[in-house]
């Protein structure tokens, strides 16, 4: 178990968390810090108002988050403070933020791009009628922020339900499973490469998977996600696995001892942990 005053001792001056002790405040680092902490369910204190302040004040004006502020345009980021229960995110403002998510979607889906490829002869090896979502706007889609923007988006859906939420969700767990290597997991979104079979990597097989929670049909892929574990190599990886595992009912339980080395690290375990008590924060 990860003891969370570590995430208080890391907390900057202004509010956020960065990736490294010390290192300025970031998005990711400081949603992933504060779903942490909220999985303990104590949500008073000045930690989370300081930490939920900085997210306010970093909302930009078309509804989303940039992952730093040196970085003038919003990104997948935006999914993760939707991520956050109602006491904490009530005070961002989400109407916007889902607005822009929807808004967005995979370069390669959209008609237009795939018609240009179909005239230059191109062969379209993969299904991309399905958008999933990129890491920046107009750009191709990737499984992580798919994977991520879905478990968001499904999390305001259960609070105020809505078609179109619905559809797009749909589309998203439609892409990943259109993603899945030919080993059953998943890597970040290329199943092949100049004519080779990608392999699956531990993190974004974990991730999937915990977005596919409830799908049938994942034998394949929850086999590949208890080899990784078995191999894992970083406490990111084995963290992803054990949420995508135990969100199929899967006994995830990680064999060695883990020493953070970020703080997505250190919230990742401790989320996992949570998970492994019967508190799984993204599908609450």
């Amino acid at each position: 178990m990860f003891d969370p005053a570590l995430l208080g001792s890391a907390q900057n001056p202004d509010g956020g968390w960065g990736y490294h002790h010390g290192s300025s405040s970031t998005t990711e680092p400081t949603a992933l810090a504060l779903l942490a902490l909220s999985a303990g369910g104590d949500l008073s204190g000045q930690t989370f108002t300081r930490g939920m302040d900085w997210l306010k004040t970093r909302q930009r004006p078309d509804g989303g988050w940039s992952p730093r502020q040196e970085v003038d345009q919003s990104t997948w980021v935006t999914a993760l403070p939707l991520l956050l229960p109602p006491a904490l995110s009530a005070s961002l403002d989400l109407p916007r933020a889902v607005s822009w998510l929807l808004e967005q979607s995979g370069r390669e889906s959209g008609w237009v791009y795939r018609w240009r490829l179909r005239l230059l002869g191109v062969r379209l090896g993969t299904d991309d009628s399905n958008p999933g979502w990129p890491w920046y706007p107009d750009t191709a889609a990737w499984v992580a922020p798919t994977a991520i923007t879905v478990l968001a988006l499904e999390k305001i859906r259960r609070r105020q339900p809505s078609n179109l939420i619905e559809r797009r969700c749909a589309s998203g767990r439609a892409y990943l499973l259109s993603r899945r290597c030919t080993d059953g997991g998943w890597n970040h979104g290329s199943t092949q490469a100049l004519g080779y079979h990608g392999a699956s990597y531990p993190e974004t097989t974990g991730l999937a998977l915990l977005a596919l929670h409830g799908a049938s049909g994942l034998e394949q892929s929850l086999a590949v996600a208890e080899r990784h574990l078995a191999n894992a190599k970083s406490l990111e990886g084995v963290s992803w696995l054990r949420l995508g595992l135990r969100a199929h009912n899967r006994p995830a339980q990680a064999d060695a001892a883990w020493t953070p080395r970020t703080t997505v690290d250190l919230a990742l375990g401790m989320i996992a942990d949570a998970a492994a008590a019967g508190v799984n924060v993204f599908l609450e």
